[in-house]
């Protein structure tokens, strides 16, 4: 895992193994950097307000257990391919007829671009064009529900565990630690099921779980047995899911958490999101990111997302510009090739002249020329000793970021349970 700060001398450091040769220069910036790494996390951990936001890099560690394995989780190129493949089954000449039809860009193998190009066409086509789309649109939408609905309760997701004991596990002096996540999946809340940590998501205790974001002003505190003395219990963090669930449901009323539903709410890929992410029950989500941003002595811990939402990225950018006591650390495995491409084209080089033999940086749909990356990088470059890019992964930080609380009673004897039932198998 490679870092960049206000105190790298603008450029990337990387901790070297501690076996390694190189000359003692090289050792001393692998010292500079294990040091740098495991001080802009412990320092993002320590915040009174620890906020994480979530992209898609946090559900690509899930594999398969095919040979090699696969992820499970499918990248913006898999819902293309998915959505060809239900669509045309080979069929070139259908498929060429339904992109030509919406006016998409030739190609383009953009699944957002496409859906948005298709919200628009529903203005202007007419009788069987227009039914066409139409099914086109439900097929695109079933497909996506069906691919990002990847979790089967038999999943192991270690590395997520291990996440949530590292950030939600905090002295109930500071404030419940905040997940804020674009993916539609139910990684969290799974992991939160099997380390036995409480997720308070909005949603009522009662049958069925009712979304009202009062919910989110509610803690969970433990009676004595006297009936006066209570303490916050360990082991709760807030989950705000920013685009949808897999498992809500809007009813005539209201919206309902339910399993299995063949209508989940969610915010589809197109350029609508944007109009979407300012409605219910999303506008409660926006409200408490925008909310926490603005808090003094916060944390912003970002893992696998791409600042390729404006109307997420906007205010991220807005509070580093404004909150000086808001500290920032950005995660992504792409981060050297995307900030030195845009540099690249910044100096006047053709972007079409960058490498992109890179699977991940493509299927992420990290921006080569993300301005806001690179205004993020023109601060810290300036000294803003706030902010911290780490290039490495969701099971690189899960490793690295510091454990600052003990284990609990109850950890320790889930631990004890685990590995007796393990070896009785």
């Amino acid at each position: 895992m490679k870092i960049r700060s206000a105190y790298t001398n603008k450029s990337w450091l990387m901790p070297l193994p501690i076996s390694s040769t190189a000359s003692d220069e090289k050792k001393s910036d692998r010292d500079i950097a294990k040091e740098q790494i495991h001080r802009s996390l412990a320092e993002i951990v320590r915040c009174q307000n620890l906020i994480v936001l979530s992209g898609l890099g946090t559900s690509l560690c899930l594999t398969d257990d095919s040979v090699p394995p696969k992820r499970k989780a499918p990248t913006m190129s898999d819902l293309w391919g998915r959505v060809k493949a239900a669509y045309a089954s080979g069929d070139e000449k259908k498929w060429k007829e339904i992109l030509e039809s919406v006016r998409h860009t030739a190609g383009s193998e953009n699944i957002e671009e496409l859906l948005s190009a298709c919200k628009i066409a529903e203005n202007f086509l007419r009788d069987g064009e227009l039914k066409k789309l139409q099914d086109f649109i439900q097929l695109a939408e079933t497909e996506i529900r069906t691919a990002v609905n990847f979790l089967v309760n038999t999943d192991s997701l270690p590395v997520h565990s291990a996440f949530l004991q590292r950030i939600a596990r905090r002295s109930t002096g500071k404030s419940r630690a905040k997940i804020f996540t674009t993916n539609y999946d139910l990684c969290f809340e799974h992991a939160a099921k099997a380390g036995r940590f409480v997720v308070i998501d909005g949603f009522s205790p009662t049958l069925p779980p009712t979304f009202d974001p009062v919910y989110f002003t509610y803690d969970i505190v433990r009676r004595g047995l006297d009936g006066d003395a209570s303490a916050f219990i360990p082991n709760v963090f807030h989950l705000y899911k920013l685009h949808g669930s897999i498992d809500w449901e809007r009813t005539e009323a209201e919206i309902e958490k339910k399993h299995n539903t063949d209508k989940p709410l969610l915010i589809y890929p197109r350029s609508s999101k944007y109009e979407q992410a300012f409605s219910q029950p999303y506008l409660e989500m926006m409200a408490a990111l925008q909310a926490v941003l603005r808090e003094p002595n916060t944390g912003l811990l970002i893992v696998g997302f791409g600042f390729n939402d404006n109307h997420i990225a906007e205010p991220i950018l807005s509070a580093i510009r404004s909150n000086l006591g808001l500290k920032v650390v950005i995660v992504d495995p792409v981060l050297v090739r995307s900030i030195d491409a845009h540099k690249y084209v910044a100096d006047g080089g053709d972007k079409n002249d960058l490498n992109e033999d890179d699977e991940l940086t493509v299927n992420l749909g990290t921006a080569r020329t993300n301005a806001y990356l690179s205004k993020i990088m023109g601060l810290m470059d300036q000294g803003d000793a706030r902010l911290t890019f780490l290039n490495g992964t969701f099971e690189d930080v899960a490793r690295e970021i510091p454990d600052m609380a003990a284990e609990t009673d109850l950890e320790k004897h889930m631990l004890r349970m685990r590995v007796i039932e393990g070896d009785s198998v």
